[in-house]
């Protein structure tokens, strides 16, 4: 008798395919969920994966979604907002989230793995971020016992974050936010992932909150260098004031795909590193890749 699924909605994002990737090579049943859902191309016979059709923001989509399952992830993101199509934060992030928590209860499952972001706040001066503060609440109002996993910057083949490194190295001068001087600790999207498969399993956890790091905290200016290192190509760095990028993100904003936003500025303008008394790889026995030592497999065809 098979294992009932583990449902990961947003399964098809860029989180959400490693995360069902992890749980197809732990050998466990796995449900996608997503608005446009298709299977990925690297299944093997006996590979236990359904897609399904499933809008976040459609009670009967996610309650059938949900049945029959074993275990939730959710790994839904919406980084720009398409108000037109009401994907705004507060549908997707909160009233979304919330829905999906209570369903959960709802359908008698116990487990709740719900993707958030390092920094969530409803009192953050970024609509995203708060956004992701307020559905925190709304998911832990609905299951208490919901696990709440935050992880840092992402990165891994195909990612947002070192393509757009990737093509800032192409420019005669490499602009920094400020002086490049905030903190990340940049951590492989692979390693996310399989915390978050083993966040999903039966087994107590002593913690509700975990934050997700790399091995290395790096200032923004040191993560550019070890880019253009890898690249083989020398660029001068050039600090650029915030209020600079405020404005060309103003500037930006009537594109109907806008290069830069608001939410991303301000997100630059703060650290996002592990804070304490918080669940970590360590609590999950997994030791997290560095960025230097990932950067040939991410990069492999850049």
């Amino acid at each position: 008798m098979h294992e009932p699924p583990t449902v990961v909605f947003g399964g098809t994002g860029f989180l959400g395919r490693a995360i069902v990737r992890e749980l197809v090579e732990a050998g466990r049943s796995v449900r996608i969920a997503a608005r446009r859902p298709d299977l990925p191309d690297w299944l093997e016979p006996g590979d236990r994966v359904e897609a399904v059709a499933c809008d976040l923001r459609d009670d009967q989509q996610v309650a059938a979604a949900l049945d029959g399952s074993g275990a939730v992830i959710n790994a839904v993101s919406l980084y720009v907002e398409r108000p037109r199509a009401g994907l705004t934060f507060e549908e997707i992030h909160v009233i979304g989230a919330g829905r999906l928590a209570r369903l959960t209860r709802e359908a008698g499952v116990t487990r709740l793995v719900h993707v958030s972001g390092i920094g969530a706040s409803t009192h953050s001066p970024s609509a995203y971020v708060r956004a992701r503060g307020a559905g925190e609440h709304a998911v832990v109002d609905a299951l208490p016992k919901a696990i709440l996993l935050r992880p840092s910057v992402l990165f891994g083949p195909d990612d947002a974050f070192l393509t757009a490194l990737v093509h800032l190295a192409r420019l005669p001068a490499v602009p920094l936010f400020g002086r490049g001087d905030t903190r990340l600790q940049p951590v492989h999207v692979d390693d996310v992932a399989r915390a978050a498969a083993r966040l999903s399993d039966t087994r107590p956890l002593a913690r509700r909150l975990f934050e997700l790091g790399g091995p290395e905290v790096l200032q923004y200016r040191q993560v550019i260098e070890q880019v253009l290192a890898h690249l083989e190509c020398r660029r001068p760095l050039l600090p650029v004031p915030f209020f600079l990028w405020h404005l060309a993100a103003l500037l930006f904003a009537p594109l109907p795909s806008s290069p830069l936003t608001r939410d991303q500025v301000i997100l630059m303008q703060q650290d996002t590193i592990v804070g304490e008394d918080v669940g970590t790889f360590d609590d999950l026995g997994i030791v997290p890749r560095t960025l230097h030592d990932s950067l040939p497999t991410c990069l492999a065809a850049r």
